[in-house]
C-alpha cells in the first residue's frame, strides 16, 4: 500500500502529516514555509509512494468562506497542475487548529512550546488525517 499525505495550507506555514504505508497511523511529518509546498511535494514524491493528498478547507461555522480559504483553493490547484495523476480531496479543517492546542495541553507541553505554531499546524495535518481515516473505518 502507498501512503496518504495530508496538509494544513497557512498562508506562511503548511503543516504536513503522513499514514504509514498500511495506512494504520497518522504522523506529523513536518511544517514548511508555503511557498516551498510544492517542491517539498516533488523530493517527498521520489523517496515514498503516495495514493492520496487530504488538504483542509477552512470554513466557518456557517459553511462560508473564511480568509485562508482562497489560499487552500489556490494551493490545491498548483498540486493539481503540478501533479494532475495524483488523487485529492478536500477535508474540513474546522477547529483542528484548536484540537492542536489541546492536545498540546493535555499532553502536558510547556507554555513556550505550546506557543510554536510550526508544531501547531503540524499536528493540525496530524488530526485531519486522524479524522479522514476514521472516516473511511465507519
Amino acid at each position: 500500500m502507498a501512503r496518504i499525505l495530508a496538509i494544513d495550507y497557512g498562508g506562511k506555514r503548511t503543516g504536513i502529516a503522513v499514514t504509514d504505508p498500511m495506512q494504520i497511523i497518522a504522523t506529523g511529518l513536518t511544517t514548511i514555509a508555503s511557498h516551498e509546498l510544492i517542491s517539498f511535494l516533488k523530493s517527498y514524491f521520489l523517496k515514498e509512494t503516495v495514493e492520496l493528498i487530504i488538504i483542509g478547507l477552512p470554513k466557518n461555522l456557517d459553511d462560508s468562506d473564511t480568509h485562508g480559504t482562497p489560499l487552500a483553493k489556490a494551493a490545491i490547484k498548483k498540486i493539481q497542475k503540478e501533479f494532475p495523476q495524483m488523487p485529492l480531496k478536500t477535508v474540513d479543517e474546522r477547529y483542528t487548529s484548536k484540537m492542536a492546542k489541546d492536545a498540546m495541553l493535555e499532553m502536558g507541553m510547556k507554555k513556550k512550546d505550546r506557543r510554536d505554531k510550526k508544531l501547531v499546524d503540524e499536528i493540525a495535518a496530524t488530526i485531519m488525517l486522524q479524522e479522514y481515516m476514521q472516516s473511511l473505518n465507519y
